[in-house]
This record gives structure tokens, sequence and C-alpha cells, in this order.
């Protein structure tokens, strides 16, 4: 393969030109190593280099301006807002940042193309009033009218004075700078006659970008080169060659001039394969098994390609690459806002523009668990960071002071108060403690530096972001706000990179779509060549309106996707194998489908070209059930446990499936016990029958009357609410969801409080036996040489007109249905349908066992979410009571059931969910 750049050399060495008085731009500085090595390669002799420009360079050189970065340029134009907006006006800094970023964009489009700005600025005002034509001729224009069409008339103002403060600084963005480079061509052309200009690689340009060229040329002091296939050029319609063939048409030049040049490298034989995957994750994974397959075969990666439509896959490409991959360049740096110190700041930002004065517990932990917070919070083997978690956790504590937090980690107040104590929206403060937090972490990470020169690149250039936040808020008065100072920080870390190192002739070259122009490999690999991305397709980030731009030749998204097609199609000219990668899912939202620079492949029918879906290897899983054998070990727990007493609730529990009973009483795994910000319905419960509990305890023994459970209800309030606090401990349950549990919880001991009353004001008795009492019975199984308890709390056991009621409390909703049985078999293996009856049976065998019954016994539920249907009774085929029959069989199923978790030949087996 003969590159383009060893093309222009060898037509350049041709020619006896002499390249030490060339001066060459080329569309971007990278290109410019490129152009060197092949001058080495071409011309044998000794000679001085030439001078190597990158366009941008060369129109800063011509304009006698220089570039003002995107931060300063904002500053400057928000005095030339101040100056020219009437006060009652104008807005704070933070807000007008919002819109006039895309201003100066469209100020920097107007300029580069050289159009007269009145024709745009008078445009737009007349576009305005005619579009609210209504409020033009109203009499009684509101002050909003009046100052939004007031806002369209001085952006002329806004524009003029923007270029005049800068000229007199002798700065400029882009556009003026290219506009001034234009006014100064004629006198820049007379000085520099005895040169020589050589434009390599060039394809889409703006109308100053041609001016320029175009009058260096006529002048005969320039050389051109384009970089185009004869296939797009002669394709009316193919938008890679649109901007070329325009320019063979419309310069003058080339009336008298032959175009250089046109080559014919797109039609040779070419290997084409199309790979869709799911997932950007899925393209990183493949192109990285694609590289492995690659260097298998070549021994090396020189002269191949991984070229990044989508810049964000950068971190995972690398960290998707096989170990033995070999040198790699790349060329895109790493966005400042893609490393992981950047999260800890956006945090730290974020919890300080909150208006709440505590701090939001999940907040907390994040910072706290910071990869670089979390080590400066150990001492002594102690970890305090862990030890202000845990408090959080167990205390409940969804809002928390940031005097609270230090109080817990006495010994590490200075970070924890750099963290957490409010800025009180003073930018200055703000960048202080950021600053101090940075140097925090610098003194540490300096214990290990061999360890850490990662860690200290990245906090050496975030230290610069803040030295440079710093020096703005010297300079400039407006940064007062912390909202202000974050969009400034983001405005930063955006463009700023971290770059790497690398030899950029050697190895795998690794780049995003614009470091590719004037390049050419031999393997070329483009990732994300998706719709939206590849092309980027239509944005509306502009105050002139499309038919506006028309109507000046300003650049339209079509001109934008026209760009994207010719590098797209130039890294394929000369390509031997290439592979495009695309992402198979669509984005719900966004679209994302399959480019169409892919489809437009197919149709062309050039090549031969192979179309994959692939896929992550997913082994074929067979579902095996857990089965964990009874060693010795879990059997002398199990003797533990029953001579601690089974549970109803760890019987269900079993029923329910084994492994779980296995986990949580064998191991003695618990649920992660995370704050609860929300009441739980566990903790409703809780509420619910501890108030009960307070309000029976006292007429125990007793016959209950109606004025006995009135007088409970105007103690419902203070009861529910100190058993909350009780629960819920620091949890706030005076607004939000929790509020309204609370109220429940109210309401549903006030219903069952009136649910008595009616009953006892029918003429019903009802004599309290006891609450919430506590049983442990044995249970006899002769069969095991070890005793066995039953062991559990019943809510509720009461005597209703002579009939002894065992009552169990459910603060969720129980039907009828669930408290009935037919097939005593049944009870031990359907969790769902039976469990109810299994542990109200359950309260009955030990109360039973105690004391034997001797007057008529029920047993069931009264569920608070369905109190309309009373006390839901047990049924045994339509049967009420529980006789010792009932006992008796129970009994069996009961011990049948312990004698399997017992017996050491029976696995806990996993049940199927």
């Amino acid at each position: 393969m003969t590159s383009f750049i060893e093309e222009v050399i060898i037509d350049i060495h041709e020619k006896s030109l002499n390249v030490s008085e060339l001066t060459f731009v080329l569309p971007s500085k990278r290109a410019g190593v490129f152009l060197k090595h092949e001058l080495s390669k071409v011309f044998k002799s000794t000679f001085f280099a030439p001078e190597i420009l990158s366009t941008e360079t060369f129109v800063e050189t011509l304009s006698n301006l220089q570039y003002i970065n995107n931060t300063e340029l904002i500053f400057e134009f928000y005095d030339v807002y101040l100056k020219v907006t009437p006060k009652e006006n104008v807005e704070p800094f933070d807000q007008f940042y919002k819109w006039a970023q895309i201003l100066l964009q469209d100020f920097n489009e107007i300029d580069r193309y050289l159009v007269a700005p009145q024709n745009i600025f008078d445009y737009l005002t007349a576009i305005k009033e005619i579009e609210h034509h209504h409020w033009s001729v109203d009499e009684n224009q509101t002050d909003y009218i009046k100052n939004y069409l007031a806002f369209w008339k001085r952006l002329k103002q806004y524009y003029e004075l923007l270029n005049d403060q800068l000229i007199s600084k002798r700065k400029g963005y882009q556009g003026l700078v290219y506009r001034e480079a234009v006014n100064n061509l004629e006198q820049f052309t007379i000085a520099n006659q005895e040169k020589t200009f050589v434009f390599v690689g060039f394809n889409a340009l703006n109308k100053a970008e041609e001016t320029i060229i175009q009058e260096l040329l006529q002048q005969d002091i320039a050389i051109i080169y384009w970089d185009l296939d004869q296939r797009f050029f002669k394709d009316s319609i193919h938008d890679a060659g649109m901007f070329i063939r325009q320019h063979k048409a419309n310069w003058p030049y080339f009336r008298k001039n032959p175009i250089n040049w046109l080559s014919n490298n797109y039609s040779k034989p070419k290997n084409i394969d199309i790979i869709g995957t799911p997932k950007n994750i899925g393209q990183v994974k493949y192109i990285g098994e694609l590289l492995q397959r690659l260097k298998n075969e070549k021994n090396s990666l020189k002269n191949t390609a991984v070229v990044l439509g989508n810049e964000s896959l950068l971190m995972p490409l690398l960290n998707s690459m096989p170990e033995d991959i070999g040198p790699i360049n790349i060329t895109m740096g790493l966005p400042l806002n893609a490393i992981p110190l950047a999260s800890l700041f956006e945090k730290l930002f974020a919890i300080q523009k909150s208006t709440s004065k505590t701090l939001y517990y999940k907040d907390v932990i994040t910072i706290l668990s910071h990869q670089f917070i979390k080590p400066l919070l150990v001492d002594n083997d102690i970890d305090h960071a862990d030890i202000i978690i845990d408090h959080i956790q167990n205390n409940n504590i969804a809002n928390i002071t940031a005097k609270g937090i230090t109080e817990l980690a006495p010994s590490k107040t200075e970070l924890l108060e750099l963290l957490f104590n409010n800025w009180n929206n003073n930018s200055r403060r703000g960048l202080s403690n950021c600053s101090k937090l940075i140097m925090s972490i610098k003194a540490f990470l300096d214990k290990d530096k061999s360890k850490q020169l990662l860690s200290l690149e990245y906090l050496y250039r975030f230290n610069e972001i803040f030295n440079t936040l710093g020096l703005m808020l010297t300079k400039h008065e407006h940064i007062e706000s912390i909202n202000t100072l974050h969009g400034l920080y983001r405005e930063l870390i955006k463009n700023e990179t971290l770059d790497f190192k690398g030899e950029p002739l050697q190895g795998l070259q690794i780049m995003g779509m614009l470091e590719s122009r004037v390049l050419d490999f031999e393997t070329v690999i483009i990732a994300s060549v998706n719709e939206g991305v590849l092309p980027a397709g239509k944005s509306n980030n502009s105050f002139i309106p499309f038919d506006v731009k028309i109507e000046n030749n300003l650049p339209t998204y079509k001109e934008k996707d026209a760009v994207y097609t010719y590098h797209f199609y130039r890294l394929l000219q000369r390509a031997n194998t290439v592979f495009l990668v695309y992402n198979t899912e669509p984005d719900v939202l966004q679209g994302n489908e399959k480019s169409r620079f892919i489809t437009q492949l197919e149709i062309d029918d050039t090549h031969n070209i192979n179309h994959y879906i692939v896929s992550p290897k997913v082994p074929a899983i067979q579902q095996s059930l857990t089965q964990i054998k009874k060693t010795d070990a879990v059997l002398s727990r199990i003797k533990e446990i029953a001579e601690k007493g089974f549970s109803p609730s760890s019987l269900t529990n079993y029923i329910r499936n084994p492994i779980d009973f296995y986990k949580q009483k064998i191991l003695g795994i618990k649920e992660f016990d995370d704050v609860e910000e929300t009441v739980a319905t566990n903790t409703l419960g809780t509420t619910i029958h501890n108030t009960l509990e307070d309000f029976y305890t006292p007429y125990i023994g007793k016959e209950l009357t109606s004025k006995n459970v009135e007088a409970m209800k105007p103690k419902i309030h203070d009861t529910v609410l100190k058993h909350f606090k009780n629960e819920y401990k620091k949890g706030d349950t005076t607004k939000g969801k929790n509020l309204i549990i609370f109220e429940i919880a109210k309401r549903y001991v006030s219903n069952f409080l009136d649910l008595e009353i009616d009953a006892l004001q029918q003429g019903n008795t009802i004599k309290i036996i006891s609450v919430e009492e506590d049983n442990k019975v044995k249970i006899d199984i002769p069969e095991l040489d070890f005793p066995v308890y039953l062991t559990g709390k019943v809510d509720r056991i009461d005597e209703f007109n002579g009939t002894t009621r065992i009552i169990d409390y459910k603060s969720g909703k129980v039907e009828a249905s669930k408290v009935k049985i037919s097939q005593w078999e049944d009870l031990t293996t359907d969790y769902d349908k039976y469990s109810k009856p299994f542990q109200i049976l359950a309260y009955a065998y030990m109360l039973n066992s105690k004391k034997p019954f001797t007057a008529p016994v029920e047993a069931g539920i009264i569920s608070f979410k369905n109190l309309g249907s009373g006390f839901l009774k047990f049924t045994e085929n339509k049967n009420t009571l529980i006789s010792q029959e009932t006992l008796e069989n129970y009994t069996v199923e009961l011990r049948n059931l312990i004698l399997e978790i017992c017996n050491p030949n029976i696995e806990f087996i996993e049940k199927e969910v």
C-alpha cells in the first residue's frame, strides 16, 4: 500500500522542489509526524526539515491574533453583555452561561463563512417580529414581550462589541481569527512571494479557508493536493465527493489547472467484514478478540488502526485489549470527565448545590466509599469510613448533618470538614476546600509513589483545573455562586484531556474519526458505525434557523454528514482489510440503528462484503438446584436450633425453600441491612403490634367494655409515634411517603379499635387472656436423641362469648381462603396455600401443650388490610373449632417436618422458584 502522504512526497520529489523551503499545511498536527517520516524515506540526502503547520496554526499566523480558550471567551462575552443589556434585564452569570455557548457557536460560524453580520442579525430580528406579529403591533405589550423582542435586536450589538473588544486585546475565537486572516491576506501574500505553501488532504473548507487557499493558488505561491477517489468524484450524488466537486466547479483556479489528484484505490479488491454485536461493550470485547486474531496471523499490528466513532469507548476498549498486544499509540487523549477522580468532585458539587441543610445518606456513603477517599479514613487499622456508614445504617439515618459525621470520627475531623462542611454558596471557599482535598490525597499517595503513578497523574491534572479556576476567580468577579463554579469546572474537564504517550509510528493506532485525516492504514477497524454516531445526524444547537443558514450558505447537518461520509470512505480507499463494527441494539429514544454507510456499501456492490452478527459466548448452563449435605457441623447446628426452639416462621421458611432455611438459620446469613428511607412493611407491622400490646396489656384477665376501648383512641397518635421512633430510629416520618405510612398505621389501629367497639356494643363479651405471650414447649419425638422445642410469641389470646380465640395479627392482606385446609398431607408441602394455617396451629399446639384445652378454641388471623372480614378462623372441612383430633393431625405433620430437617440422610434441596 502506498499512502496518500507518500504519494504527495514522491510527487514533490519528482517536481524537484526544494523541500526545506516549503511550508506544509495539514488538517491536523498528527499528520505532520507521518509526513516527516515519509520525507525521511523518500529523500535520501540530508536536508533541513520544512515548516509543517496545522490549518489552525497557519491561519492564526496569518491573522496576527491569538486563539482565546472557550472559558475566557465566555467571560469576555459576559463583559460585553453587561455593557449592552439594560440593568433590569441582566441575567446572572450561571443563567447567561447556558445560552451564551450556543450564541458564540453561531458567531463562530458567521465569521468562518465570512457572512455579513447584518445579513444574519437583521434577518433574525425581522423573523422574530413576523413570527410574533400580534406581539409587535400590540399597544399594550407586556415587559416579557418587550424584553424578548429587544433581545433579538441586541444580538448585532453583542457581536460587534465582542469582536472589537477581542481585537483590541489581539485575541479571537476561531471564526474571528479566520475573518481577520482573510482581511490580512493581501499583505501576507506580498510578504511571502518567495515561499511555497503545500496544502495536503483537505476536503470541507469554510469560506475563509477557501478564500485564503484560492488567493495563494492564484498568486502561484501554493500547491494543493486533494485526496479523493475517482469513484466518488464522478458520482454526482455521493456525499464523499461533495465538497471537492464543488471546489472543482466553483474555484477559478481549476478552470486552467488540473486537480491534484484523483486516485483509483477504492475499486481495488478489499476484504470488508461488517459485524453487528449487541451493546457498546460487546463492540469493544469483539475488537479485543479481533486484534488478538490479527496479531496471531500477522505477528504485528503495524499499519492497523482502530477508529472509534464513539470516543467514550476508549477506556472499555483499553480494558478489553489482549495482554500481548504490543506497542499502542493512542491519539485521542482521555477526557478528564472519564477519570475516576471526576466522580468525586461531581458528587461534592452536587451536595453543595443542594438547598437542604442536611446531607442525604447515599451521597455521604458514595463519598466515603470513593477509592480516593476511603484509604484516607483508615487510621491504625480502624476504618472510620466503615464506622460512619455502619452508624448511618444501624440508626436508619436518611439525612445527616456535617457535624453529625465529624462527631463519629473525631480524629478525621479536618478531612471530613473538607468533604462535608457547607461552602455557603461561596465559590472561593469551594475552590479552597477542593484544593486542600487534592493536597490531602496527594500526601497519602506520596507514601507509595511507585504504585500510585497513574493516580498521581490524575491528581496533578485536576490540580491544574482548580488552579485555572482560581486564576479565573481572581480575574473575574462573576464567579460568585457554586452553580457558576460547577458549570466552569464541567466545561474545563469536558475539554481537557489526559494525554497518552506513545510512539506514533509503531504498533496499533487508536484514534477518533477526525484524527484519521490524511492517514492511511492497511487494516482498519471502525467502531460504532451507527446512525447518530457515524454520521452524527441532525443537531439544533443554534439560534439561526435552518432556512436562514441555507440563505447565507452556512453549513447545516447535511454538510456535517458529508464531512463524516468523506472521512469514512477515505479510510476505506487504500485499506486492504476493513472491519466495520456496529451496535445491533438501537437506543429506545435516540434510535442509533445500523449506519446508512453500511447500507450504502451493501447497495453499492463494489466489494464482496461479509455480514456477521456476533454475540457473547454464553455456555449452556444446566439449571441445577443447590443441594447441601448435612455434615456433622450442620447437624450440630440443627441440634442447637432445636434446643433453642424452632419458630413457626422458620419452619414455614423451610417449607418454602430449604435452602433459605439453611442460609438464614444454619449459616446465620442476614439480609443486607440498608437504610430504610421509606417505612418497610415489617416496620409497619411491628409498630402496629407494639401499639396494640401497649393498649391491651392493662386489661389482661379482664373483660373489655366499649369505654375501655374508646379510651384507647386518643392515645393512638402518641403511641404509634413512639413505636415508629423505636423501630425506624432516626428516620423521618414527618413528610413524604413516610408520613402517609404513619397515618396508615394510625388508621389501621383506629379501625381495629372500631371493630372491637362495634362487637362489644352488639352485646358480645371479650376477655383478654394474654397479649404477646412468649411460649416454648417441648415436642416429643422419640426418634431423636436430643430435645426439640417449639417457640413463638402469640399476638393475642382472648375469650369471645366463652370461646377461646388464638389471634395472629397480619399487617398485609389475608383472605379467608388462606386459613382453610382440607388435606393434612398438603400442610408441609404448599407454602403459598398453607403457611398461615401452619403458623396459627403451631400457636394452638404450644398453648395446648402447656395447658390442654377444655373450652372451645378457635385460631385465626386478623388482617389489617382486610378488617372488614373480621376474625379469619382456621377451618378444617368447614369446622372452625380446634379439637384434640385437629392437634393430633397437626402434630403428625409437625414431627415429620422436624424429622426431615434433622435427618442426616436428607439434604437441604433447593426448590424451583
